[in-house]
């Protein structure tokens, strides 16, 4: 069954299928599948309206009037039940749910999505183009449609941080030019951009040339930044931070990508949106990161659109950002749309405030039915992402600061998300610094082999009292280990459980390892079925809420994973030290100065 919705890729133009489904549009000969009773979600008009559909082979050939063509091989009963194009979620990575590609695409697929458009940064800051590589090829024989994008910041960071590969031009040129790829993805080296640095200008420039795709990251740009942004070629925004924020980037003419992984401000675009009494085209919608156990209670896309509506969006114009908008985005003609000559790509959701789905079709083949898949998965050999954790045994000295004198004056890192420099002062004892009241230790140390591995800490404010450690090897974007905590030696025992591991995430208390996640493929993924690492990613977030105290909306777990996310503006740590890309500051250590 799956072979024939990859076969379809190079079928669906065939003459001869175009031949007999033109003699069924007519009434000439049977369709292939009838889907009878439903009420169609026309997301062109906004119309709820009866209709049944048609299909031959990948192909819709016909909507009509409901009960007027009985003659078909197969009728799917939709009574009841609302017609979809299948879900578009345009921008996402597959690794952020720590799970194969194949377990995911039976997650969404058996929930409604049919086309994501992943950026496999994860894999290439790890690997480089051979994860890339390997990414493609893992989800060729799979039902859920990936639309596949070449990372376009490996390191997000350059001369900041230093990932398991670097992508210059003329790599990304060359991953531009395989079949799979559609467009460069994310740029998320805004400052670059603006700026003119040569290095990412050439990568977004090949990409121009190709007359692909152009992905952005803009958070924060406004005003003249935003537009020099723009003008060097990129179209297209997730990281939005406020209503303000997504009317001015709509008026400077950005595709949105409408993220669900920042709940807290979608009641705000929602409202912002309903002010317009319209729904701009450019609009569309992403999951961006979904975690596992996310995925497993809420889903993919749909849960996006669920919450949308929940907040007041209406449904049809939910549905309609998530399917032709993202369609028109991506210039695919075929997908998006109900309609005859698209591509078969439907949903049939039970209702339009839960949006659960009792049957999915992907290129005109069932393959799922009432939330599970119906079609076998071709999962991908995992074998070339084991190993990439490339350090021995830490030590508790590892994760302090050597000191001369008897005081400091350090630099900390500001604020969890948004964060900025402050300045502190601290005794020194024995030789290494005592961390000042109210900070937390941040260490990072690199993994990939390409660098040094002398571990990089540093002193975090505001993020709360910690009474104990976590370390994780997925920390965006170059995936170093990074270890948070109040407690050298809790963090060394966190440390070494995920080495152990093979990579993953460990919660330390007194010594005691009390939660453990093995990712042990790209320390990133398991290939472990998705409710055993949902469970595990669970029982890490309820021993990471007995370490500290969360601070909605900003001091959540999900910062633990944003910490060294050099691209941003503000300090961030990495594993060569305290890095502004805004400035192009880099301290290997955050002692600016002994005192006395």
């Amino acid at each position: 069954m799956v072979k024939s919705i990859i076969a379809d890729v190079n079928a669906f133009n065939d003459p001869e299928l175009r031949n007999r489904a033109v003699e069924a549009a007519r009434g000439a000969a049977p369709f292939d599948i009838l889907i009878t009773g439903g009420t169609l979600v026309d997301v062109v008009t906004g119309e709820l309206r009866p209709a049944d559909v048609g299909i031959v082979g990948p192909l819709i050939a016909s909507v009509h009037t409901s009960g007027s063509r009985l003659d078909a091989a197969q009728v799917i009963d939709a009574c009841g039940a609302y017609l979809s194009p299948g879900l578009i979620d345009t921008h996402m990575h597959v690794e952020s749910s720590m799970v194969t590609p194949a377990t995911y695409a039976s997650a969404v697929v058996a929930r409604g999505v049919t086309t994501v458009v992943w950026d496999p940064h994860e894999f290439g800051n790890v690997h480089g183009i051979d994860g890339v590589s390997w990414a493609v090829e893992a989800v060729r024989a799979l039902p859920l449609r990936c639309v596949m994008l070449a990372p376009s910041c490996v390191p997000s960071a350059p001369g900041l941080e230093m990932a398991g590969a670097d992508f210059d031009a003329a790599a990304i040129e060359e991953m531009l030019f395989w079949p799979k790829i559609c467009g460069l993805a994310e740029v998320m080296n805004m400052r670059g951009v603006i700026e003119r640095e040569p290095r990412i200008s050439a990568i977004v420039q090949a990409a121009l040339s190709c007359e692909k795709l152009v992905c952005g990251h803009a958070r924060g740009l406004a005003g003249a930044d935003l537009d020099a942004f723009m003008v060097a070629g990129i179209t297209s925004d997730h990281e939005l931070v406020s209503a303000d924020d997504l009317m001015a980037k709509l008026r400077a003419g950005l595709t949105i990508e409408l993220r669900g992984s920042h709940d807290h401000l979608l009641p705000e675009l929602v409202a912002a949106i309903n002010r317009l009494d319209h729904l701009p085209q450019t609009i569309t919608l992403c999951t961006d990161d979904v975690f596992p156990d996310d995925l497993v209670d809420g889903g993919g896309l749909d849960d996006v659109v669920r919450r949308l509506v929940r907040y007041g969006l209406r449904p049809e114009w939910a549905l309609r950002a998530a399917t032709l908008h993202g369609a028109t985005r991506l210039g695919r003609n075929d997908l998006g749309l109900i309609a005859p000559g698209r591509r078969a790509d439907i949903a049939v959701f039970e209702d339009l405030q839960d949006f659960r789905a009792r049957c999915v079709l992907a290129s005109g083949v069932p393959v799922a039915r009432d939330g599970a898949v119906t079609c076998a998965m071709a999962a991908a050999d995992p074998a070339p992402l084991r190993n990439s954790v490339k350090l021995s045994l830490l030590q508790e000295q590892d994760f302090r600061v050597a000191s001369e004198g008897q005081r400091v004056r350090l630099a900390t890192i500001a604020r969890p998300r948004f964060t900025q420099w402050g300045e502190m002062e601290a005794a020194v004892e024995g030789g290494y610094v005592v961390p000042p009241e109210g900070t937390v230790l941040i260490a990072v140390t690199h993994r990939h082999g390409r660098a040094d591995s002398r571990t990089r800490v540093g002193f975090l404010e505001g993020w709360g009292t910690w009474r104990g450690a976590f370390a994780s090897t997925v920390a965006h974007d170059s995936h170093n280990l990074t270890v948070f905590g109040a407690d050298p030696r809790d963090m060394a025992v966190a440390a070494n459980a995920v080495i152990a591991a093979g990579g993953g995430m460990a919660v330390v208390v007194d010594g005691v390892v009390t939660a453990l996640l093995p990712l042990p493929l790209s320390g990133l993924v398991s290939d472990a079925p998705l409710a055993a690492v949902a469970q595990g990613f669970r029982e890490v977030r309820r021993a990471m809420d007995e370490v500290v105290t969360w601070q909605p909306p900003y001091l959540i777990f999900k910062a633990c994973f944003g910490a060294t996310l050099a691209c941003n503006a503000g300090p961030h740590q990495t594993d060569r030290g305290i890095a502004d890309v805004s400035t192009g500051t880099l301290l290997e250590t955050p002692i600016l100065s002994i005192i006395e």
